[in-house]
């Protein structure tokens, strides 16, 4: 069975399994042209890890789940006890905004520094406030991605520009297979290069910080 097959009986990209095959989770036969070779074992642990991790079931119990060092009862337990700590966490936020929302109505008049000692007092205590620095990172990443994707541009769309030019400037035709050629090939990479920002910009607002988390 081909990895496209697979993508479609599991419902996961090939990216995903790929990287669960880096991982350790997934060992995948080889046949004797070196393919790759997917059997219904595959597909079988594939949707395991699908579940798992649905459930936010971190990478490495799922890969002690599967070389036998934890059982389902234990991964699931460790679940509901991260869950319960993630729910009182949102449930003390929401008790500190409804505070903040008592005592101050007004930006002019917050106690910007109390308040942020307070939170790290609560964070201390357990509670998980929204990382600023991760959001302002993922800004700056899309600006570069979108910044690089636009000089790839230019330089493919540029060659088009120049033997236009050319052709205007010295007043001689240049043949009809040459500018197809070059206009067809500037505008697939032009493509190419819009759909690979798409997918980049996609990948830095999920995260990409913990490669794991995108999984």
């Amino acid at each position: 069975m081909k990895i496209k097959q697979v993508e479609e009986l599991v419902e996961i990209t090939r990216k995903n399994i790929r990287f669960y095959e880096e991982q350790g989770l997934l060992s995948v036969g080889r046949s004797e042209n070196g393919y790759r070779e997917y059997g219904m074992e595959d597909v079988k642990r594939l949707k395991q890890i699908r579940l798992l991790r649905r459930l936010s079931v971190p990478l490495d119990d799922i890969r002690q789940l599967f070389d036998g060092r934890y059982t389902l009862e234990d991964i699931l337990e460790r679940q509901l006890t991260l869950l319960e700590h993630q729910k009182e966490s949102i449930q003390r936020t929401q008790a500190y905004c409804r505070q903040l929302l008592m005592e101050t109505p007004r930006l002019e008049t917050l106690d910007v520094d109390g308040c942020l000692e307070q939170m790290d007092k609560l964070e201390q205590e357990g509670v998980e406030f929204m990382d600023e620095t991760r959001r302002d990172i993922h800004r700056k990443k899309q600006k570069g991605a979108i910044l690089g994707a636009a000089i790839f541009l230019f330089l493919t769309l540029a060659p088009v520009g120049v033997v236009l030019w050319i052709s205007a400037s010295t007043k001689e035709e240049i043949p009809v297979w040459i500018l197809v050629f070059f206009i067809g090939i500037s505008l697939a990479v032009s493509v190419a290069i819009v759909v690979a920002l798409v997918g980049r910009i996609r990948e830095i607002k999920g995260g990409e910080e913990d490669e794991a988390s995108k999984y």
